[in-house]
């Protein structure tokens, strides 16, 4: 028997650039629209103005105690797509319903009074979802001890850090017995430890039958956590469906054929400065496969639009996104690259030996002023795949599949002979490993 908790039909959210107000909204407040009414005459004629859609078109159904995965790149409208769902913001077209309590996060202090303490946030939220006094009361202390702000509950939130605000936030949200879930990427806020938490908790949550949304750039996170998975890609969806089946498309989207750079995965850009192209190299041979992994080269090909010192950093992936390696030329010393407008930089970075398992990699690419700031960061830039165990002449089928790691080590292996009969008879005895 069906037991939907949550459904949407043909949902679609549109924003008007180059308009005043940002986007086309539904309802205008008294003092917006005198605002409006005494700004039009003074406005151009012509102004051009482009609707974007953020989702369009995206409909699928969410049973009862599903953990439900909502996967993509920057931009392709999951945070949006949860603000319709958390009644945040009003869909353009199509409707969307969810039974039940909602405890939402999707950003740092949702729902939080500045000038409130901690403890009357708790109760203020707790009042929000509509429970009674009683049953607040009743999950308080923990509330307080998974947040672990005991010393600070009774200070305004406006004082708290970033990391109190999630970690109270998350604990409200979690613990106010909803029986749905929305939580966003805000928990990269955290720190390892707590997002180990709140990743236990959410399975708790689950276990419990009641139903979690989890957006996430966490691959690990989510084929973890989640029974189910949806893929955005530029407002729409394209694979409702299993973790697997989606994690799969969102990776492969992520590198192109050739291995050369993808820069679907740009997050930020200085004008200064642009990468125009990366490639893995081997033996002075672009590679976008590869059997072993000696010899190997990160190419890096940058154009200045300015006179300008900057480092280069990249991090190794794995499939699931997890880093595995990361290297900078900013860090101690400091290695910088210099330039004047105009300059064209072929950048050589030679990788030590690495015994990778079979598996699909990438490299994430950052461009930065040492300390200062960032000038251009790539998610997934490059993609390669090594199609054998890398480990020399061993025999042993080693894959990443298997979850025994993504190195393989090799070990040099030792022991001694120490028991009493053994010294007595031959003394002691070392054992090098050898047949």
């Amino acid at each position: 028997m069906s037991d939907v908790i949550a459904s949407a039909r043909g949902l679609g959210k549109m924003y008007r650039l180059g308009s005043p107000d940002g986007l086309q909204a539904r309802y205008n407040t008294l003092r917006e629209s005198i605002v409006g009414a005494l700004r039009r005459p003074f406005r151009r004629r012509r102004e051009h103005r482009e609707d974007f859609w953020a989702i369009r078109d995206v409909s699928f159904d969410v049973q009862r105690g599903d953990v439900l995965g909502i996967i993509g790149r920057n931009g392709a409208g999951k945070s949006t797509l949860l603000k319709i769902l958390s009644r945040i913001t009003d869909p353009t077209e199509g409707e969307a319903y969810l039974l039940g309590r909602v405890g939402s996060l999707l950003e740092v202090g949702t729902g939080f009074h500045p000038e409130l303490s901690g403890r009357e946030n708790i109760y203020l939220n707790g009042s929000i979802l509509g429970m009674k006094r009683s049953e607040i009361a009743r999950q308080f202390d923990e509330i307080v001890a998974f947040a672990e702000v005991e010393k600070f509950i009774d200070t305004p939130v406006k004082f708290y850090s970033s990391g109190m605000y999630t970690r109270l936030a998350f604990a409200v949200a979690a613990h106010l017995e909803p029986e749905i879930l929305i939580v966003d990427e805000v928990l990269a806020v955290g720190d390892a430890d707590f997002q180990k938490k709140c990743l236990g908790k959410m399975s708790d949550i689950a276990r419990g039958g009641r139903t979690v949304f989890f957006v996430s750039h966490n691959m690990a996170a989510v084929e973890r956590l989640c029974n189910r998975c949806l893929l955005m890609e530029q407002g729409s969806l394209v694979v409702d469906g299993s973790v697997s089946e989606a994690v799969g498309r969102y990776l492969a989207s992520s590198r192109r054929a050739d291995g050369r750079l993808n820069a679907v995965g740009r997050t930020y850009r200085d004008p200064r400065i642009a990468i125009r192209d990366a490639w893995l190299e081997q033996r002075g041979r672009p590679v976008s496969s590869v059997t072993e992994t000696q010899e190997l080269a990160l190419v890096i090909e940058t154009e200045l639009h300015a006179e300008l010192s900057y480092a280069v950093e990249f991090t190794l992936r794995q499939q699931d996104g997890l880093p595995v390696a990361t290297a900078s030329s900013g860090t101690r010393p400091i290695q910088e690259f210099n330039g004047r407008n105009g300059d064209v930089h072929t950048l050589r970075c030679s990788l030590p030996p690495l015994t990778l398992a079979k598996g699909d990699y990438s490299f994430d690419l950052m461009l930065s002023i040492p300390y200062v700031t960032v000038l251009e960061s790539i998610e997934s830039a490059i993609g390669f795949t090594v199609d054998s165990s890398a480990v020399g002449e061993s025999h042993w089928s080693f894959t990443q599949a298997e979850r025994r790691g993504c190195f393989y080590l090799d070990v040099e292996y030792s022991g001694r002979v120490s028991s009493t009969l053994a010294r007595a008879t031959h003394g002691d005895k070392v054992l090098d490993g050898s047949p």
